[in-house]
């Protein structure tokens, strides 16, 4: 889907599986930005590089081209097919300096970060060749240009960007989508992020990986929807983490039926999230 001169939005679905009998269905963006040369927001989970390759083909453009992956973190859903578009573009990949060693490394990463299915997300490890902090300032060849925000909260090293040019905000996981499943390191640095990019002039554009792209009049909603979904977690998790038994697993499941959320966010990645507020109770 073309957004802009300079920005294609392409939708990549995937599956998780919940049990042997379950699964749900997912997806997660990757944005195209074409210049002189091409560069990508994120890859997707593995198997993302042809529906990528086909788009970029269906536009006029040639795949080899693509000479910058700019990833937002290291989740295997932003990195899950890096490894194998490097390998045939031989393009740059870009990251925080904390999410270096999960990327380079997805083993490390599973032993730290144990998701479901991680493996069948990822393809395997990339090589990264440049750490990102943040007011890095990118350029894509020409006039295009990306600020760089380290915006960290959903993980360590998550950064946004800003394509300057149009006014259009890449937010990777940062801003916490309203009734989607609530993922985060440290609750504190995500609401310090989202403040932080809901302070941005003059934005025309705002892309996430897990929501659809929203167009100026609605972005301000996002963000004060998103403040408030964060705020009404921390509330509900807090009371129940008063508990003196404080089991994860047991606050991640009250927390989801209190919040009306699916039952089957109710699980060992939202539990992680919601340590959080019980580790800071204690």
């Amino acid at each position: 889907m073309k957004l802009t001169e300079n920005i294609h939005a392409l939708k990549i679905p995937f599956k998780i599986t919940i049990s042997p009998t379950q699964t749900a269905d997912r997806f997660v963006y990757v944005y195209i930005i074409t210049g002189e040369k091409i560069s990508l927001i994120d890859t997707g989970v593995a198997g993302a590089k042809k529906i990528i390759f086909d788009y970029i083909e269906s536009i006029g453009k040639n795949p080899k081209d693509i000479e910058n992956i700019l990833l937002t973190h290291s989740h295997p859903d932003h990195i899950g097919s890096a490894k194998s578009i490097k390998q045939e573009t031989g393009c740059k990949v870009y990251i925080h300096g904390a999410e270096k060693d999960w990327a380079q490394d997805v083993n490390l990463q599973y032993r730290e970060r144990p998701v479901p299915g991680f493996h069948d997300f990822v393809e395997g490890s990339v090589k990264i060749d440049f750490l990102l902090n943040g007011d890095d300032e990118i350029n894509l060849g020409g006039s295009l240009s990306l600020k760089v925000f380290h915006t960290p909260g959903h993980s360590q090293g998550s950064v946004s960007y800003l394509l300057k040019q149009d006014n259009a905000l890449f937010c990777g996981d940062a801003v916490l989508v309203l009734g989607q499943m609530p993922v985060f390191e440290d609750f504190a640095e995500c609401m310090s992020s989202v403040k932080k990019l809901s302070e941005i002039k003059g934005l025309k554009l705002l892309l996430s990986s897990w929501d659809n792209p929203y167009e100026e009049k609605l972005i301000d909603p996002i963000f004060k929807n998103s403040f408030d979904y964060m705020q009404k977690i921390e509330k509900v998790v807090n009371s129940l983490s008063s508990d003196d038994k404080k089991d994860p697993m047991e606050i991640c499941r009250k927390t989801i039926s209190i919040l009306n959320l699916p039952a089957l966010m109710a699980n060992p990645v939202t539990a992680r999230s919601f340590k959080y507020f019980v580790k800071n109770t204690l």
